[in-house]
């Protein structure tokens, strides 16, 4: 494809949506990160807007996916958990875009089904993995079938972007989503990046034997930790045997996460570098100008937090998501929107950007676009909190409860109804529901749960009756037992 002068530019701007999977807000560099460094990322942050408060609506992959694509939440497109189906008749920004004129296009982790009536719609081209997909030689569907294509995940995705741009009709807009497998475990690094990162020099998050002394249940029996719930396969490295044990838990939470990290942020690697790739694209063939490049995660991931891995929960390095938007004619270099924004607005807002309306083309989305907050305007009724609800309380591998919460600017409150072993509505009764707490000016790391502290009672109030209200406004049912 050769340069295009400016006339010949489509006159709606391009849309190239990199989403990683599970990347966290905190190991980029434009976010402040400690453990890595990511030069194209920052690329990104500093042409364009860092929104810094950016979260998701149901911490996993699949859920968080199909609320982008719909701008909705789970109990309205019918993706709650990772184990579901998602609701085909609700339309997608996508499938809006094509039939507005777009060229539209998919290529790595689509991860919303199983089986043919799964597949992707709404895309000219497509190619996903199966499932979570692999990182060397992946297996890939399309339209055509299946083929193993050769390669490293990350590579192979950017290399099917770059061609798809390639043979594009300069005189007609595109939709390009570019889904990348990565860092999601079991974090097989590129080799050409295996010396990066090396043991031992990775900084330790200052919550790392975080004891929950304050906390609920919820918390002290997740199943995610370091010490233990890593396991050598994670890491590819037998345990030495004198770091096993009880006694030996803090030893033992530092070799796991040091190995942890080195994978993850290798991997992470892979993702700053492909993207460097296609934002090199953009400029050599002229494309920069009128393309809108929105980078992000399907949701945050503890790195040692807490003594964490994974997401789930409503604190705040799972909820958060890197989001990066860029484009030039509109959005200001170096900007940093604080307003709170969640995934169920990401689809307005891209349709917007198109100039499309989504209360016309997406009639059952619940958010709203922040465009305006781009161009650094804020509207006087821009919402000041945001509504969470994870829901895969019968998921027994990470024992985390389900739970419902809301966040805002300066608190969030957490109502644990359900334990990760038990069914909602049946007999089961193994534990009663558990309420967190938390001010998050005061206490940013959310360790001193205040839920049940006297000073405290009237903000809880004020919590408890804005969480109705929005649980009331997205049409969801509070748990009653």
């Amino acid at each position: 494809m050769t340069s295009l002068p400016a006339s010949s530019r489509p006159s709606r701007p391009n849309l190239v949506f990199v989403m990683s999977d599970d990347h966290a807000a905190h190991a980029i560099s434009a976010y402040g990160s400690r453990v890595n460094h990511t030069p194209n990322l920052d690329r990104l942050a500093a042409e364009g807007a860092r929104l810094d408060a950016a979260f998701c609506t149901n911490s996993i992959c699949s859920p968080s996916r199909a609320t982008i694509l719909t701008g909705t939440y789970s109990h309205v497109n019918g993706v709650p958990s990772i184990y579901s189906e998602f609701d085909y008749r609700l339309p997608t920004f996508p499938e809006c875009l094509q039939r507005s004129g777009y060229a539209t296009a998919l290529f790595g982790k689509w991860h919303l089904g199983h089986g043919p009536a799964s597949n992707p719609r709404g895309f000219d081209d497509w190619k996903v993995f199966p499932d979570q997909g692999d990182y060397t030689d992946p297996l890939m569907l399309s339209e055509a079938g299946e083929e193993i294509v050769p390669g490293y995940a990350t590579d192979v995705i950017t290399d099917l972007s770059l061609d798809w741009l390639s043979r594009q009709d300069p005189d007609q807009p595109f939709c390009l989503l570019v889904h990348h497998k990565a860092p999601h475990r079991p974090w097989v690094p590129d080799e050409k990046h295996r010396d990066l990162y090396p043991v031992g020099s990775i900084p330790e998050p200052d919550t790392l034997f975080d004891d929950y002394a304050t906390r609920s249940r919820a918390a002290r029996e997740a199943r995610m930790t370091i010490a233990d719930d890593l396991n050598e396969e994670d890491v590819k490295e037998r345990l030495p045997d004198h770091l096993r044990g009880e006694e030996n838990r803090v030893e033992r939470t530092r070799w796991m996460y040091q190995r942890y990290m080195r994978d993850y942020l290798q991997c992470i690697q892979s993702i700053d570098d492909n993207v460097g790739r296609l934002l090199d694209h953009l400029d050599e063939h002229g494309l920069a100008d009128n393309t809108v490049v929105v980078y992000t995660s399907d949701q945050g991931f503890f790195l040692g937090d807490h003594g964490w891995y994974d997401k789930r929960f409503i604190y705040d390095e799972s909820l958060q998501m890197p989001l990066l938007v860029r484009w030039p004619a509109e959005v200001p270099a170096g900007s940093c929107p604080d307003e709170i924004v969640t995934n169920v607005d990401f689809a307005g807002t891209f349709l917007d950007l198109c100039g499309l309306d989504a209360a016309e083309v997406l009639p059952d989305s619940q958010g709203r676009s922040f465009r305006g907050l781009l161009r650094g305007e804020v509207p006087g009724d821009w919402p000041q909190s945001m509504y969470y609800r994870y829901w895969e309380h019968d998921d027994p591998s990470h024992h985390a409860w389900a739970h419902y919460g809301v966040r805002t600017r300066s608190h969030k409150l957490v109502h644990y109804y359900a334990d990760g072993l038990g069914t909602p509505g049946s007999s089961d009764r193994s534990q009663e529901p558990e309420w967190e707490m938390f001010d998050l000016v005061a206490d940013p790391r959310e360790l001193n749960n205040v839920a049940d502290d006297p000073a405290h009672a009237e903000e809880r109030a004020a919590l408890e009756r804005e969480l109705a209200r929005l649980q009331s406004h997205y049409r969801d049912e509070p748990y009653t037992g």
